[in-house]
């Protein structure tokens, strides 16, 4: 095992190697007889000792011994002993080049909020003071300052990584420099400036204190709707449990559409879709989540990779996922109906309407309402089969003639497409002298997936009919009547007026 040494840097100890120690003597007597004959040279020395503690500290050496290889790294940050040359037709004084390696960039020493200005008087040798003050001014104008500032702060880099580093301390020597700490005093500074900056920097802290409360109390609020969307949509869509988002809630039942992609999409793609759709949605609220606890804690991390791996992952889940919706959707292309009619043997003064088969007599597992109750579908698991609910409208014919239109709507690819579907969609009602029976329901043949199907049923009969509806006939009218609401229970009697359907007026009876 090597030999460790105990050195004095800037006032703080370190064990270092034996190597790694006399690499580093070397290094500090090549510029302290650099610096000899330089005014002020003992000063910038002791700068130097300072800024490689400063280092030496950021590295973490190994088991906390400074190694030859963390010297190395030091030598590049800060510069060979020849970078610390001073030309001789120079003043003495701190030398500074005129830009940053022709680069412009913040100033993390100097900084009030972001280093801009710190890193523009730097670039431009002068007292950021100055720029300091033209941004409060131009940021009187309607904010332009600070929409100048912020755009600066976000396109500049801060001097973080080591070639940076050593641009920054390689231009210009140490003298009356404090490393390790922010910088308080320029060679180009008044004591006006040097005053105006240490206002800029107090009001900087307390501006700095506002953002961090206000950037804690976003962050939180970004965790906590983060992690309560995925909570729900774990629960809606994997757990399918209502509570709060079911038809009560919002209007539409959405716990059960994870089911009913089985009917609308190619069944081996259903894994797949349910799968993409959860990383659509699911990796953003996790972004969500982390960008708030870093506010919260507001850590430095290397997540560039992490972040960028996550884009391009929900980026690919949503072309995936588009390309597979697009190529089902274009079963949805053409829209088609088919139409079937039937007339009552003779016209009767009086027709009843009455429900034949009703969603209650079947075993279905889940119900999709969409919203208002317009369109209603019910799934049987056990058979795979799909029933929805029909729409019936009464509206007035000639004198001598009543039928019964039956209109199926579907999609397809084609017209030809969806008009054959609509054909085989399964819907039965039966005339029976003045009684028709309507089947609440119409079902989607087995092995055929949900086209947008429908299906209405139009009764055409004679002003002054008396039109007699039960309780379920009642409410496939009211899906397209909204206005027309039952008030009386116990009267089901309406007369076919001019207008439309009208309840009977009191007073007036019918018999069957």
């Amino acid at each position: 095992m090597d030999k460790t040494i105990k050195i004095n840097l800037g006032g703080t100890l370190f064990n270092i190697d034996e190597e790694a120690y006399k690499i580093l003597r070397g290094y500090l007597q090549a510029i302290s007889l650099r610096l000899r004959n330089v005014p002020g040279g003992n000063e910038t020395l002791d700068d130097i000792e300072s800024r490689i503690a400063e280092i030496f500290l950021s590295q973490k050496p190994t088991a906390g011994v400074i190694s030859r290889l963390n010297v190395e790294d030091m030598i590049y940050i800060i510069g060979k002993p020849e970078d610390f040359t001073q030309p001789e037709d120079e003043k003495p004084g701190p030398v500074f080049s005129s830009t940053y390696g022709k680069q412009m960039i913040r100033n993390p020493d100097d900084r009030i909020i972001g280093g801009v200005c710190g890193g523009i008087g730097r670039y431009l040798n002068s007292d950021p003071v100055w720029f300091r003050l033209l941004f409060i001014l131009f940021a009187l104008m309607f904010g332009i300052g600070i929409f100048v500032y912020l755009a600066l702060w976000i396109a500049l880099p801060s001097a973080e990584a080591g070639s940076q580093k050593k641009d920054m301390y390689q231009k210009y020597n140490f003298h009356g420099v404090s490393s390790g700490k922010e910088r308080k005093a320029y060679s180009t500074s008044s004591d006006v400036g040097n005053a105006f900056n240490e206002i800029f920097r107090a009001v900087g802290k307390v501006l700095w204190i506002i953002v961090r409360v206000f950037l804690i109390l976003l962050g939180v609020s970004l965790v906590m709707t983060g992690f309560l969307a995925i909570v729900s949509f774990i629960m809606v869509f994997i757990f399918k449990f209502p509570g709060a988002f079911s038809t009560d809630a919002v209007g539409m039942n959405i716990s059960y559409l994870p089911d009913f992609l089985n009917y609308v999409v190619t069944p081996s793609l259903v894994p797949w879709i349910k799968a993409l759709i959860t990383v659509a949605v699911i990796l953003p609220l996790l972004v969500i989540i982390y960008l708030g606890v870093r506010m919260i804690f507001w850590f430095r991390a290397r997540d560039g990779v992490f972040l960028l791996v996550g884009l391009v992952i929900w980026v690919l889940s949503i072309a995936v996922l588009s390309i597979m919706l697009f190529n089902e959707g274009i079963s949805f292309a053409e829209t088609a109906r088919s139409v079937s009619r039937e007339y009552f043997k003779t016209v009767p003064d009086t027709l009843y309407i009455k429900s034949g088969a009703k969603i209650s007599g079947l075993n279905v597992d889940n119900e999709i309402r969409l919203p208002d109750d317009e369109y209603s579908i019910f799934v049987s698991d056990e058979n795979s089969r799909v029933y929805i609910l029909a729409d019936l409208d009464i509206a007035s014919a000639g004198r001598n003639s009543a039928w019964v239109e039956v209109i199926k709507r579907s999609a397809g690819r084609s017209k030809m497409d969806a008009s054959e579907k609509a054909d085989r969609l399964l819907y039965n009602y039966k005339i029976s002298g003045d009684t028709l029976f309507l089947d609440e329901y119409f079902a989607i043949p087995e092995g055929t997936k949900w086209s947008l199907d429908e299906v209405g049923v139009d009764v055409y009969v004679p002003e002054g009919t008396v039109i007699y509806m039960d309780k379920t006939v009642e409410r496939l009218y009211h899906s397209y009547n909204d206005n027309d609401f039952v008030t009386d229970q116990r009267n089901r009697f309406r007369v076919m007026e001019e207008d439309g359907l009208e309840y009977i007026k009191s007073g007036r009876r019918f018999n069957r």
